[in-house]
């Protein structure tokens, strides 16, 4: 009798445990699941605009909450904070819908932003950005002069914006009107941004990149590609170039 009480107490344990280890694992997915979806989400890199702070193939956690609209019955638990100059956020973009965008904040609601021969200057002074880089080789006036010179289709600017930026200019400055920002990319003469499409609404920001969970060395044109032989090619690539083609510096490097 004390041997059949022995192996029923050791199931019983068994069971517990097992019980345990199921609770455990479903509220691990639960807390997973709901960061994944509330909290942080992943995105990819396609274009060369942020160079060289973010490259393309850099696969970046956003951080959602930081800047999203603060809430009464949870806000003193989460770390919301106002979009501020200098941050690095992404957002959808104004002129096409549903194409997620990610550029640096230059200005933000009362800004008076100009540029002169390709140097940015915000409320009459001028900027210091040891971050920004430059690749082109010729002059473009309306991008290293902006908002001095017109616009026109011929540089390549939003039709809408080409409409109301007359509207925001105030002498030699643009002005940055409530509610939204003036967004540059930091490879300043390829990006296009504020400058081609106007401001950016507040609730078109989705969040903050906070760091690189991977990078891959990615062709210019990849993100181009929509056919689906292209597409798996490119995976087939990646599965066999995955250890001498991932940029291991840049894994967990935050974004600044």
């Amino acid at each position: 009798m004390q041997v059949a009480k022995k192996e029923n107490k050791q199931e019983v344990r068994q069971r517990e445990t097992t019980v345990e280890f199921l609770a455990s694992l479903a509220a691990v997915l639960v807390t997973g699941l709901f960061i994944i979806t509330f909290v942080v989400q992943a995105f990819e890199i396609p274009s060369s605009s942020m160079e060289n702070t973010l490259l393309i193939g850099d696969h970046v956690f956003v951080n959602r909450v930081q800047f999203a609209p603060r809430t009464h019955w949870i806000g003193p638990l989460l770390p919301y904070r106002e979009i501020r100059h200098g941050d690095i956020m992404v957002f959808l973009s104004p002129a096409e819908p549903g194409l997620y965008v990610v550029k640096r904040v230059m200005g933000v609601p009362g800004d008076r932003i100009h540029l002169r021969d390709g140097v940015v200057y915000r409320n009459g002074e001028k900027l210091n950005e040891p971050y920004v880089i430059h690749k082109a080789d010729s002059y473009n006036p309306y991008r290293d002069n902006f908002p001095a010179v017109s616009p026109s289709d011929f540089y390549g600017v939003n039709p809408e914006w080409q409409l109301i930026m007359k509207s925001h200019i105030q002498g030699d400055d643009i002005v940055v009107p409530a509610g939204a920002y003036f967004a540059m990319g930091d490879n300043r003469d390829v990006s296009l941004d504020s400058r081609y499409w106007g401001f950016v609404p507040r609730e078109n920001v989705i969040g903050r990149p906070l760091f690189i969970y991977w990078s891959f060395e990615t062709p210019a044109d990849q993100y181009q590609q929509t056919q689906i032989s292209q597409r798996l090619s490119f995976l087939a690539h990646v599965v066999i170039h995955f250890f001498d083609e991932t940029r291991w510096r840049r894994t967990l490097k935050a974004v600044q």
